[in-house]
């Protein structure tokens, strides 16, 4: 007989750990207690040998679903059998040093009861148990106990607080378990915010949707504007009142039968769409996908699919398919399909209560179906793609946020801001960083305080003070100035860190790799070390240290940022350059202001150079007629991506780019090429298949005059999956080490995580 105290750490708390262990030790005959405490769960136990020895090799090989256990560790010491039986002890507090888990789908199980007529959770719209439901979006501190989320207001039932302390339930020490008499409640509102009183509000919010209205619909995040996706009218209402006249929505469908239906996908694309995080995956569209959707992607191959992952979407559905009552309709394909898109106005953050939805809401949607449990903090729908072979973020939020990503070195804690678009922030405690949920572009004031609260929230949740500031070399972002007030009022040392270099670092720290790397970074914009804008760059990174090596050929944007929303100035950039600015108002004459723009090029007035790969993407569909003005950011690039996927293979350009031997990559020569093509889905393909081979000529070359095997890839460009998947595999098929980002997007989302790496490093070093 031994004793033995076992300590285990990771996202173990609100994942149904406790529970799993109480069980665990009765099944073994082993007496103690188990409890949360900052860094994890303890847990005490007494028993034979063999028996311990088991319960410590089963707490890592059978942790339950949500769990992610990272360290197991134990001490054995002589029994005095002081212990008796097996507990839930009350959990300690102290310095917080465990992982948060993240909102999860609800689980087969709990599906099966809100659809059983027996069961006293029948529709019950919040329904959970320990392997499901929201955690990080309600709870205000840690340890993950029901006081300290916002299920404290809630007093269970007789028979729910029964469930909440047998241990043979699944609610066993669930924290948000309820039930109808003792649980959240429902309400619809009208557009007047008039509590609509009569009838079910769920039954009344399908026939509203039904009928083509759209529906504000409080979530796990935040609401949704909900509508039918194959109601054009209600999608068209839809895009005016959100001002957003071409960029995709996100639909929701039943399941991934359901899918099929207007995406073509293998099987590994069809298990994203069902993993417990329940992201948004874009995916292929189906031939039909247009005809029946017909302004959901407007323009492009893929559609954003997510399925229901929530007790309230589900009897959405049930409602909008006439209540079926067949056990198996929840594997039964159909065409039903829901807008399923963020409620904020205008790049606004997501709204999360009835007074924001009231003040922001009011006018876009017809109603309202709210609730009264409280959403603690805002966290958009994640969203990926299958890139090669593997899964690859766009955006890191909801069900993947605040997870720890652990860092190869560790040190004081950093705080680093991120960047103007996309912004995320990161907070690193020793050698582990938590990236925030996916905040967005700061040119809006709601995203700053968004900013704001998230910085305090992390710092809070996760108890750390920060001990150094990170943030962009650029002075304008409200992010740098943020970073600078903070570090100024807490007189904490700061660190200012190029923007490709925090690119680079973020694919490094989350690959552990340690040794010089070079790094490709492409990506829209980032102000470079020389005060220029840079995009389009090839650098040899060691660790806090870089050094630029080689850029693209750079391009003249007329009109500065403003050329980067409006892509026939960079085409009439590059006809001016080949003596054709003549063509420029004939080419472009249903834009205003071409004259002015001939001007400037003219007299080089407010034309800024630029090394962006993305300006170049804005050039090419520019010039191939693709794409003159962005609804959104991308979407020239977006677009182009698309036509080259139609189009399939081509070869690259012969002789369509040069490098000199300073390191300059030119890709005039290609963008000449599609000045006279008048096919533009084949000017789309060889400006891949160009840029591809450009690229990887480019690498190769700088990987063997530098004798370095490691290739991170970095930045917006490589969500583009053609480019991505050619230059892995060209650069791959060179006996080098391709590193892609995995656990954070490639884009602006990952700034802040390389910001971090890199403030650490120097902080380490003594800079």
């Amino acid at each position: 007989m031994i004793h033995a105290q076992i300590r285990v750490s990771g996202q173990v708390q609100g994942v149904g750990f406790r529970p799993f262990v109480f069980r665990l030790a009765h099944e073994l005959g082993l007496a103690g207690w188990v409890r949360n405490d900052n860094e994890g769960v303890e847990i005490a136990v007494e028993g034979a040998r063999q028996q311990v020895m088991r319960l410590i090799e089963r707490l890592q090989s059978e942790p339950p679903v949500m769990a992610r256990v990272e360290k197991v560790t134990h001490e054995f010491a002589d029994t005095k059998g002081d212990l008796r039986g097996f507990s839930i002890a009350a959990s300690k507090m102290g310095k917080v040093q465990t992982g948060i888990a993240p909102d999860m789908a609800i689980c087969p199980e709990c599906l099966a009861e809100l659809f059983d007529p027996a069961d006293r959770r029948y529709r019950h719209p919040f329904i959970n148990c320990i392997h499901c439901g929201p955690r990080y979006t309600l709870t205000a501190r840690m340890p993950y106990d029901r006081i300290n989320t916002s299920m404290a207001k809630f007093t269970q039932c007789a028979e729910c607080q029964h469930e909440y302390d047998n241990p043979d339930t699944r609610r066993f020490h669930a924290q948000p378990n309820a039930c109808p008499k003792c649980g959240p409640r429902l309400k619809l509102n009208n557009e007047q915010w008039q509590e609509i009183v009569t009838g079910d509000p769920i039954a009344a919010t399908a026939e509203l949707i039904r009928t083509g209205h759209i529906v504000a619909v409080k979530g796990i995040g935040g609401f949704h504007l909900v509508c039918d996706a194959r109601n054009d009218q209600a999608v068209a209402k839809l895009r005016s009142g959100k001002q957003r006249q071409e960029k995709p929505f996100a639909v929701m469908v039943l399941n991934r039968l359901s899918a099929s239906y207007y995406a073509q996908f293998p099987e590994h694309e069809a298990s994203l769409l069902e993993v417990s995080e329940r992201p948004i995956v874009l995916m292929n569209k189906s031939e039909t996908c247009d005809a029946e959707l017909a302004d959901i992607a407007p323009g492009l191959s893929s559609i954003g699919l997510i399925l229901p992952y929530t007790p309230l979407h589900y009897l959405l559905f049930h409602e909008l398919l006439g209540k079926p009552d067949e056990k198996d309709w929840l594997q039964q394909a159909s065409h039903l399909a829901l807008v399923m898109t963020s409620a904020n106005p205008g790049g606004e953050p997501l709204v999360i209560n009835d007074m924001e939805a009231r003040d922001s809401l009011t006018g876009l949607a017809n109603a309202f179906l709210s609730n009264d449990r409280e959403i603690l903090h805002r966290c958009d729908d994640s969203i990926l793609k299958w890139q090669d072979t593997a899964a690859a973020f766009i955006r890191r939020a909801r069900g993947y946020t605040p997870r720890r990503i652990i860092l190869p070195f560790s040190g004081p804690s950093v705080l680093a801001c991120g960047a103007w678009l996309k912004n995320t922030v990161c907070l690193t405690r020793g050698n582990e960083a938590f990236v925030s949920q996916h905040i967005g572009d700061l040119d809006h004031a709601g995203a700053r305080n968004m900013l704001d609260e998230t910085v305090d929230h992390l710092c809070h949740i996760l108890d750390v003070k920060p001990q150094v500031v990170a943030h962009d070399l650029h002075p304008d972002f409200y992010s740098t100035q943020f970073a600078q007030t903070y570090a100024a009022e807490h007189s904490l040392p700061i660190y200012a860190v190029q923007h490709h270099h925090a690119h680079i670092a973020a694919i490094c720290a989350e690959h552990h790799v340690n040794e010089p790397v070079l790094g490709l970074a492409l990506d829209g914009v980032g102000l470079g070390s020389d005060g220029s804008a840079w995009g389009g760059e090839l650098l040899l990174v060691d660790g806090a240290d870089f050094k630029r090596l080689g850029h693209l050929a750079p391009l003249t944007m007329p009109g500065g940022d403003r050329a980067a929303r409006e892509p026939w100035r960079m085409a009439s950039s590059i006809l001016f350059d080949l003596n054709r600015n003549e063509e420029i108002t004939k080419r472009f004459q249903t834009q205003s202001g071409t004259e002015t723009v001939v001007g400037m090029l003219q007299r080089k007035l407010n034309c800024v150079p630029t090394t962006s790969l993305g300006r170049y993407f804005d050039a090419a569909a520019g010039l191939l007629g693709v794409n003159s003005i962005q609804g959104y950011e991308g979407q020239a690039a977006i677009l182009l991506e698309g036509l080259a996927t139609q189009y399939g293979y081509v070869a690259a350009l012969t002789q369509g780019f040069t490098i000199s031997a300073d390191g300059i990559l030119d890709f005039h020569a290609l963008l000449t090429e599609l000045v006279d093509c008048t096919d533009a889905a084949y000017g789309a393909a060889i400006f891949h298949a160009t840029v591809a081979e450009g690229l990887t000529a480019w690498v190769l070359r700088a990987t063997e005059q530098n004798k370095i095997i490691h290739v991170a890839l970095g930045g917006g460009c490589f969500l583009n999956n053609i480019l991505s998947n050619l230059l892995v595999k060209k650069l791959s098929a060179n006996g080098l080490n391709v590193l892609t980002a995995r656990q954070l997007p490639p884009n602006d989302g990952g700034i802040s995580f390389g910001q971090a790496s890199i403030a650490l490093q120097s902080k380490n070093k003594g800079v």
